[in-house]
């Protein structure tokens, strides 16, 4: 059916076309269709125009496909426009969600004025032309590869690797895909392995892969889809704009992706994706090296990455999104010890709640304020709702999802936290810290040769990894394989810079005192080997009551966990439900006393 399309609707059309895939503002429209000696009701006006332009189209505000409305903003064409004598693709089929576009003019234009302009338009042929689509395709998950620096500029790196991250970051939050985590892909730089090669060892549907081009303050970006098997170019973009609408150009990217994959978004993540705060180039660049810094998990990379983000919220005071990677890193320098717990959480909590109360949607600030319910301020009913919250902000966050299963399998909560630590598996497969700390669950389930086999695995990615490597000696501990025990801490200790010979000494006494006494003859030269360490280095008082509990002294065992429970010590919140050294303790009323102080269900 034809329907005639005339005024102000196809003057609209008309300037969304002229730039497509960029905001319109309203007062673009207004002064383009209405002169200013023009007395009208402008919005009521303009609404009415996109409505019948929406109308002709076949397309609806709340799940747009041509027309985009900009809250507040204007609006945007997203459609994409192929010229009417390209061919189509064969065994290209219409889809009700995009048909062919047949675009017929007919026009008659007099020089001394336009009067009219008239075109008929099939509908549904303009649809598919408008919003050309490939025939069916099923992409559940993507990777998106490392993007290369076209400048010369090697300074410039942080910068890209820093729009790679977004984008991950924006695609992750749509429920309906799984995205690979930037820790995953982040290997693959400048390889040069074939795509369908990388798309089977990060188990994904497709690839993303793109350029980014940065003269000044201009901002270049080309990015394509490419589908694995079969290996199949879908669909391919380039965008452009100021230093300051970068968020927004990312956005742009993140929703094409989406439409050309045929994700069905709900209005929250379509809401989500779009970002219309500008951008201070300068806090934008004291960002994006805060996050180079973050990703390291080192304490040089953390206390860079707080000198940064730092920066920038100082440059672009209401930052929120600063804020949040902020609260992130101290969370994460506190769990590593990098800096005192109580002062990095006390931080992260500060950083998280000024982020919320600037964007209450960013994921990123709940999950940091969970962790610090959890792990600070013992509020373990609001934990849980700040994790949950966070999630479903950001479904694929794999953060978000490993220290929510860390939070679950430290609770006892062992079924629960392995479904959690699968997905972070999924969507982080190559990251050695977080294959680490996924088999808390298998650890603190007592399921030992899981823990073993993982912590292995672990390693063959990362030989130096600590996480793995603690996981690994105390899975051995516990399952009593004190061997295998001792020659691991031998080799960690040499591997990280003991002399050598200091080592053999020091771990030949442990051997002795296993071998003569059996597992007590072990803690027991292990307590005293670290009895001399604590009058220099006192230590967490957790650390303490563990090992007076493994030599069976439950009268300072409960002394050591009094004088944690003083402390907030966070590894006795992670470690006193599910450590066997307790075991013995856990029907004594001054271990359930403890649980109920400190707020643990029974």
């Amino acid at each position: 059916m034809r329907q005639k399309l005339a005024g102000q609707p196809f003057q609209v059309l008309q300037a969304l076309l002229e730039r497509p895939q960029e905001i319109v503002t309203r007062e673009e429209l207004r002064q383009r269709l209405w002169p200013d000696n023009t007395f009208v009701d402008y919005e009521l006006a303009l609404k009415k125009a996109v409505n019948r332009l929406r109308e002709v189209l076949g397309d609806s505000a709340e799940s747009p496909h041509f027309i985009e409305t900009i809250p507040r903003r204007g609006y945007r064409f997203i459609g994409t426009i192929v010229p009417p004598s390209a061919p189509a693709e064969s065994g290209e089929q219409s889809d009700g969600v995009g048909v062919r576009l047949l675009w017929k003019f007919a026009a008659s234009l007099a020089l001394a004025c336009a009067v009219a302009l008239l075109l008929w338009l099939n509908t549904d042929k303009l649809r598919t032309r408008i919003f050309a689509k490939s025939s069916s395709i099923d992409i559940h998950s993507v990777a998106v590869l490392p993007f290369k620096n076209l400048s010369k500029d090697v300074e410039q790196e942080y910068f890209v690797d820093g729009m790679t991250d977004e984008l991950i970051t924006d695609l992750a939050k749509i429920g309906e895909l799984r995205v690979i985590s930037r820790t995953s892909v982040t290997p693959y730089k400048g390889v040069g392995k074939p795509l369908g090669v990388i798309a089977r060892e990060l188990n994904v549907d497709a690839i993303v892969e793109g350029t980014v081009l940065r003269s000044g303050n201009r901002v270049r970006v080309t990015a394509q889809l490419v589908r694995a098997s079969p290996e199949r170019h879908l669909w391919a973009d380039s965008y452009q704009g100021d230093l300051a609408d970068v968020l927004s150009l990312q956005d742009r990217v993140a929703r094409s992706i989406a439409r050309e994959i045929r994700v069905t978004l709900t209005p929250e993540e379509q809401a989500r994706l779009t970002n219309l705060r500008p951008t201070d180039p300068e806090a934008y660049d004291a960002y994006v090296r805060g996050r180079h810094y973050a990703t390291q998990i080192t304490p040089d990379g953390f206390e860079k990455a707080i000198v940064n983000f730092g920066r920038a919220i100082e440059l672009q005071p209401r930052y929120a999104q600063a804020y949040a990677d902020l609260a992130e890193t101290y969370c994460w320098a506190a769990a590593m010890q990098s800096i005192p717990a109580q002062e990095g959480l006390l931080k992260a909590r500060q950083a998280a709640m000024k982020a919320l109360e600037m964007d209450d949607s960013l994921s990123q600030a709940h999950s940091s304020l969970a962790w610090v319910k959890y792990a600070y301020e013992w509020n373990f009913p609001e934990a849980e709702r700040e994790f949950h919250r966070a999630l479903e902000l950001n479904p694929g966050a794999s953060w978000a999802l490993l220290w929510h299963g860390m939070y679950l399998g430290q609770a006892n909560r062992i079924e629960e936290s392995l479904a959690e630590m699968k997905k972070v598996r999924q969507v982080d497969p190559l990251s050695p810290a977080a294959n680490a700390l996924a088999l808390v669950p298998e650890l603190n389930g007592r399921n030992y040769d899981a823990t073993i086999e993982g912590g292995q695995k672990v390693l063959e990615m990362d030989r130096a990894n600590g996480l793995a490597r603690w996981l690994l000696t105390t899975a051995y501990e516990w399952k009593g394989d004190f061997s295998k025990a001792i020659d691991l801490e031998e080799e960690t200790a040499v591997l990280y810079g003991e002399n050598k010979e200091e080592a053999a000494q020091r771990f030949s006494r442990l051997r002795r005192a296993y071998e003569t006494l059996g597992p007590k003859g072990y803690w027991r030269m292990n307590l005293d080997q670290q009895q001399t360490v604590w009058k220099t280095n006192p230590g967490d008082p957790y650390a303490h009551a563990v090992l007076y509990a493994r030599t069976g002294d439950m009268q300072n065992a409960f002394v050591w966990l009094e004088k944690a429970y003083q402390a907030r010590s966070q590894e006795l919140i992670f470690g006193l439900r599910t450590d066997p050294a307790f075991d013995h303790f856990r029907s004594d009323p001054k271990y359930t006393g403890l649980l109920r102080r400190i707020g643990f269900p029974l």
